[in-house]
């Protein structure tokens, strides 16, 4: 959001920029306006929806168009399942778009907060070995090229470029609409259960292929991982939430309030986090409910952070995992944001994580008052040495030449990056880091 005195910043205050100007487009034309008038100035021009990403992806040196106001459903098409939204639309408003057709979205994150765009563009996923990211489900979108013209990528208008366009960074131009290909509505039956942490990893495998969803949470200083299991059920399936009280005590009370004096004490006296994570354990992650999807698939999180996530082969997990949880115990780090292990399957989008390598997550954070670096740094290198591939939304210290390694279309995406802004009208410093100038 941008702050009084014209300065934005990001969610997880990494990133801040004072741009030339703000404009706030309400239409596609008024996006299709801005970007004619940033050319006409030989301004750079850049759209920004929820700042959820922890890098300076979306950081606008000059011109910064905010998409609040273009949100909403532009059309639905039940027979096939698909729906298109301008692209502000945040996440956490989709599901009730869908509902009256009768669909949900075929998996999310676990936070909710982001613009459809936004999510798409850095390669937001879920979790589940069979389930791709919320990229692959785009099968069409149409964007504000640098020449201020209308572009249509869908399966029968340049479909060679969808791709690249559906993760594209906010390198290619400007999203203005994003057609979802969705499922019918189901809800969800999940289990978050407490499991030894050497039990979880030794069988991870095993928990993976046997569950529709699958993840875990590891508190530093403790032996144990929270490991939540969903299975996915029709929509006629009873329901089964959890109780507002109870939920209320875990989200709101524990997950967030208390957390979030916890982590603000433990910048002054590092000693406290890992009592509190030893209790953290025990009083969170045991429980049981059937929800809707969106309901399930996502949770409330309003401690401010900073993350690192890279998404690793499979069958490096568990090494990586091991290497992290010895590097913290050798450097006598105090870390107080747990670890995160996810999964989901491979897809063909050029500049996926998960591209073409059915892939496993590890995210690290940092409350966002510590000084992440040393930690981040040292957990990267692990990533790394692994085949590992960083997330686009979240920090990480590699350029271009490092990330030309990691992806086999990368050279093509930079030809498109080149054919449709070959001034850089949609560039910025981090593009500039991680796609070259």
């Amino acid at each position: 959001m941008t702050r009084p005195g014209g300065t934005w910043q990001n969610w997880g205050r990494s990133a801040s920029v004072r741009p030339i100007r703000v404009e706030r487009p309400r239409t596609p034309e008024g996006v299709q306006r801005a970007v004619l008038a940033a050319a006409a100035q030989n301004l750079r021009v850049k759209a920004v929806g929820a700042g959820h990403s922890f890098t300076g992806v979306a950081v606008a040196p000059d011109v910064l168009l905010e998409l609040d106001d273009l949100q909403g459903l532009v059309s639905a098409d039940e027979a096939r399942g698909r729906v298109t939204l301008l692209a502000g639309t945040r996440l956490h408003r989709i599901p009730a778009l869908l509902a009256p057709y009768g669909l949900a979205m075929e998996n999310l994150g676990d936070i909710d907060r982001q613009s459809i765009s936004g999510a798409i563009s850095t390669g937001t996923h879920g979790t589940g070995a069979g389930f791709r990211g919320i990229a692959a489900q785009v099968v069409g979108a149409t964007l504000i090229t640098a020449a201020g013209e209308f572009l249509r990528v869908d399966e029968s208008r340049n479909t060679e470029m969808l791709p690249a366009v559906a993760l594209g960074l906010g390198a290619l131009g400007i999203l203005v609409e994003v057609t979802l290909q969705c499922v019918p509505a189901f809800v969800m039956h999940a289990i978050d259960a407490p499991v030894p942490l050497d039990e979880a990893l030794e069988d991870v495998h095993e928990r993976v292929a046997a569950a529709d969803h699958y993840e875990f949470y590891w508190f530093p200083h403790t032996d144990v991982a929270l490991t939540k299991t969903t299975e996915r059920l029709p929509e006629s399936a009873v329901r089964r939430p959890l109780p507002k009280v109870g939920r209320w005590i875990d989200e709101t009370l524990l997950s967030n309030g208390v957390y979030r004096a916890v982590c603000a004490g433990g910048v002054a006296v590092p000693a406290i986090t890992p009592p509190f994570s030893r209790l953290a354990v025990k009083l969170t992650g045991d429980r049981e409910y059937t929800d809707l999807s969106h309901r399930v698939l996502t949770q409330s999180r309003t401690v401010r952070f900073r993350e690192m996530e890279y998404a690793l082969p499979q069958d490096q997990i568990v090494p990586v995992f091991r290497a992290v949880q010895a590097l913290i115990a050798k450097r006598g780090w105090r870390i107080e944001f747990p670890i995160e292990v996810r999964f989901a399957a491979a897809d063909d989008r050029w500049l996926s994580t998960a591209h073409e390598r059915a892939s496993a997550y590890l995210a690290v954070h940092r409350y966002w008052r510590h000084d992440p670096r040393e930690y981040f740094d040292a957990v990267e290198q692990i990533c790394l040495a692994h085949g590992g591939r960083p997330h686009w939304g979240k920090l990480h210290m590699l350029g271009a030449d490092q990330l030309r390694e990691r992806y086999p279309r990368f050279d093509d995406f930079l030809a498109l990056r080149d054919r449709l802004d070959p001034e850089r009208r949609f560039g910025n410093r981090y593009l500039e880091r991680v796609l070259g100038a």
